[in-house]
């Protein structure tokens, strides 16, 4: 599909892949937790000039996130969630016109963000983990991002196992596709995540990087979370204890291959650095 349409805003998926930047108003994110946090207290004026800068930057959408869905991290309440996000999506929505995903699987939560302002749910899982939000996606006609996930983030990464990774994460997709499409919701406003490293080993993680052209049979524009995350220590042999920041290498290497291979949308931390390598392997790819 060439577009993906959002609740008022269409994304065009015609001629470079795009790119969500980052923002996690949490305090304990793998990553960047609590960057926007002084004496314990979140300062909202500080992620809202850090999206700024992502757009500046490059970033064509601004995924929020309030809770940490790491490998471990435990689970905070709708309350909680809600009290950190949506003063942060009303105030971006008020600088920007870039269109506002929220990182929520929780129905009030979504509810508000789209009341607030946002675009799209960001769901790690497909929608299935709060019944009610499939009819906040019906009502609201935001549009959804459907994750694979296998198990919680509390226990995901304890023994993942499948029989066949790629057939799995493809078929479990699939399904949940056609379970929003019966509920009301348009195609054009799904775009579907593999979920890499949401309960994968690092040999699933390569899989779903490698065999991309299965889930690309689904039809659906495709994005893909690889920033900065743990199986690029794995497929690169380096110390697990290395900052997360330190593997901006890896990420762009593995971004460029996917981006070359048809994929839409990245999830990404770095949006300069990685719009800067995207930008000379598609001009050198094209002209080849």
């Amino acid at each position: 599909m060439s577009y993906w349409q959002l609740r008022t805003q269409k994304l065009d998926l015609n001629h470079k892949p795009l790119l969500m930047g980052i923002i996690n108003v949490t305090p304990d994110s793998f990553s960047d937790g609590g960057q926007f946090y002084r004496h314990g207290t979140l300062e909202i004026s500080a992620a809202v000039d850090y999206a700024l800068r992502l757009v500046d930057e490059g970033a064509a959408i601004l995924d929020i996130g309030a809770e940490s869905t790491q490998p471990g991290s435990q689970r905070i309440s709708t309350t909680e969630e809600i009290l950190r996000m949506i003063p942060v999506v009303a105030a971006i929505h008020e600088k920007t016109n870039v269109p506002i995903s929220v990182d929520t699987y929780r129905a009030a939560t979504a509810r508000e963000a789209i009341a607030a302002g946002a675009e799209i749910v960001n769901d790690i899982s497909a929608a299935t983990d709060d019944t009610e939000m499939l009819s906040v996606l019906c009502e609201t006609q935001a549009g959804v991002c459907l994750m694979h996930k296998q198990g919680t983030p509390q226990t995901m990464q304890e023994s993942p196992h499948y029989n066949d990774v790629v057939a799995e994460v493809a078929a479990y997709l699939d399904e949940r596709k056609k379970t929003l499409i019966c509920a009301g919701i348009a195609k054009e406003k799904i775009t579907l995540d593999p979920g890499i490293g949401f309960g994968k080993s690092p040999e699933h993680n390569l899989r779903l990087l490698r065999e991309i052209n299965v889930l690309h049979a689904l039809e659906l524009p495709l994005l893909y979370g690889i920033s900065r995350k743990r199986f690029v220590d794995a497929l690169t042999k380096t110390n697990h204890a290395q900052h997360p920041k330190n593997r901006l290498p890896g990420t762009i290497a593995a971004t460029i291959y996917l981006a070359l291979h048809g994929v839409s949308i990245f999830r990404v931390h770095d949006v300069a650095a990685t719009r800067q390598a995207l930008a000379i392997a598609q001009t050198l790819w094209s002209e080849k």
